[in-house]
């Protein structure tokens, strides 16, 4: 990550005056281009096992079973766009690689949103207000996934997708589906590349920004407007290509993909 001057300055350490002209020249010359270092949640040999346990075991489900899923995730949202941008000197093809990448940390943002989608659309997205702990999760299920799943015409036999995070998998939580009768699907918690939720989220966050709200209350306004505009076909292909998605982590042995 270091920048053209900062390998100008090292050079000159060891008595050698290097151009950047040379520097930069001689970094293409073996396929290094600076490019936008990518965000990436901090991911532990842990993390990568049980990714890896997730894909291997879910990589022959039919193309039927994925499209009665409704997958889930909370995001944050910034008022002022995203954190500032870092460049790489890096090869073709390698954006995902880790030492290409700049580790992030969930939430922290200034307003945080919850929102589900399926292969026929997105469902509902609530703004969580506050800490979210296992009572506010069970509420904004309660008030929104059943509802979701009646909008999108899954019925009642519709599998639900949630990370393993604490709250979501505290026994009141579990309780309430099994009195729902809802089937979940339980994904390792820092995996998003397992999460085809994580692709909508960049795409309303780059749709808002352009918008560029003023306030809280625009964001908020900008992110529902937003997240309904986003087409059904849009949600249908990120479904249609899971099997990919998970061939490609299992091919990472549960690290960073491009997906």
């Amino acid at each position: 990550m270091a920048t053209l001057d900062e390998l100008k300055r090292s050079t000159a350490q060891v008595g050698e005056s290097v151009h950047r002209t040379t520097i930069s020249r001689a970094l293409h010359k073996v396929g290094l281009y600076g490019r936008v270092a990518r965000r990436k949640p901090l991911v532990t040999e842990n993390h990568k096992k049980s990714s890896l346990q997730f894909a291997t075991s879910h990589v022959g489900d039919t193309a039927n079973m994925w499209k009665k899923v409704i997958w889930s995730d909370e995001t944050k949202m910034e008022l002022f766009g995203q954190n500032a941008k870092r460049y790489v000197w890096r090869k073709t093809n390698t954006a995902h690689h880790s030492e290409h990448t700049i580790p992030t940390v969930k939430y922290g943002g200034s307003i945080v949103l919850w929102g589900c989608f399926s292969s026929a659309g997105t469902g509902k997205l609530v703004r969580v207000d506050g800490k979210m702990n296992g009572a506010k999760y069970r509420a904004i299920l309660e008030e929104n996934l059943l509802e979701s799943a009646k909008d999108l015409r899954l019925g009642w036999r519709f599998t639900f997708q949630q990370d393993n995070d604490p709250k979501h998998k505290a026994r009141a939580t579990m309780e309430w589906f099994k009195t729902k009768h809802i089937h979940v699907l339980e994904c390792p918690s820092q995996s998003p590349d397992l999460n085809p939720i994580e692709n909508l989220w960049q795409d309303l966050k780059t749709a808002v920004h352009k918008r560029c709200p003023s306030n809280l209350t625009e964001l908020e306004l900008f992110c529902k407007e937003e997240w309904a505009r986003i087409s059904v076909s849009r949600c249908a292909k990120l479904v249609e290509t899971y099997p990919k998605r998970l061939a490609a982590g299992i091919a990472a042995k549960g690290g960073s993909t491009k997906y």
